[in-house]
């Protein structure tokens, strides 16, 4: 299986690419200076009403205290409006950059499913599609407009280190543009709650040189090459005689279900089950026999399967690369 290394912590705060850049330099950071500024002044104010000598009690000194007091929640009402008057208008700037279609741009359609994220290159012709799952891979300084559909709740993409997050909805196209500057993995997560494995409901975006990323794409609009070996020869028959085409597609076969994700080319993602578990021999193996152990409520069935069986369609699994 492909080794690609997991994300570590991911972070608006470590921004990757120029619409990550945009918000944390036009939203994060001046709000965050502002949340200082009203905080040291909160404290200083409830300092200064703690310890100063307190109104003697005439008239004329009351009065200038209450004026005072008028004056003072005045002008903290018209900062209040200023500063949210000015993060509208920095919003409106960091949308700005989050939208739009560079003529260069590469186009991909994620799809939202409960829990799991369907991604597909378009082409120019079927041959030209692309179709894989919870992982989208991205050539390094090249625009991304991300076209975003959900078949059944709403819910919202985001990558935190690449940009902002933008929400799914049934029977509505909704699109982001990303870009990351810098190879690496990065990882992504459902944002809106979408039900009972809303947490995990994750993936990764993959960034890599252009060539790598063209190479990538080349080899996922293929078909996977037929079983080499016998033991991958009958987990092929074990998959495609099972109930497994009725969900899953592999290229190449008549397995051609489009309820689960597309496995034409499993062996070369790094997870299983939407980013839940790494995908592994072991992890696989435990996924296939009892799913709702690893994700309860995951609408793939339980599969009764003899430890031979499992073992020849695991390793038809691993083939498909």
């Amino acid at each position: 299986m492909q080794t690609i290394q997991f994300p570590g912590a991911h972070s608006a705060l470590d921004p990757a690419g120029p619409q990550a850049t945009a918000i944390k330099a036009w939203l994060w950071d001046p709000m965050y200076a502002a949340a200082v500024v009203t905080f040291v002044l909160v404290v200083a104010a409830l300092l200064w009403a703690a310890f100063r000598r307190r109104p003697s009690g005439e008239p004329s000194t009351d009065l200038r205290h209450e004026r005072g007091l008028t004056r003072a929640v005045g002008a903290a009402t018209v900062v209040t409006v200023l500063v949210i008057f000015a993060v509208l208008i920095l919003d409106g700037v960091v949308g700005h950059a989050s939208t739009g279609a560079p003529a260069n741009a590469l186009r991909v359609t994620v799809t939202g499913h409960q829990w799991w994220w369907e991604v597909v290159y378009p082409g120019h012709s079927a041959d030209e599609v692309a179709t894989t799952a919870n992982e989208i891979h991205v050539p390094v300084g090249r625009p991304v407009v991300i076209e975003l559909r959900s078949t059944d709740v709403i819910h919202s993409l985001w990558v935190p280190s690449l940009g902002p997050k933008r929400d799914l909805i049934p029977g509505r196209t909704n699109t982001l543009r990303l870009q990351a500057d810098r190879a690496g993995v990065y990882r992504g997560q459902c944002a809106e709650f979408c039900g009972a494995q809303h947490a995990k409901m994750a993936f990764t975006v993959v960034a890599e040189p252009p060539a790598r990323f063209a190479e990538w794409l080349s080899n996922q609009r293929a078909s996977p090459a037929p079983p080499a070996d016998s033991l991958s020869q009958r987990g092929q028959q074990v998959f495609l005689n099972g109930s497994c085409p009725l969900c899953h597609a592999v290229a190449g076969t008549r397995a051609g279900g489009n309820i689960g994700p597309d496995l034409s080319h499993f062996a070369s993602r790094s997870t299983i089950a939407a980013g839940t578990r790494p995908n592994t021999l072991g992890n696989l193996s435990g996924w296939i026999v009892d799913p709702q152990s690893m994700k309860p409520g995951t609408k793939m069935p339980p599969n009764e399967l003899s430890p031979a069986d499992l073992h020849a369609l695991t390793t038809y699994l691993e083939s498909l690369r």
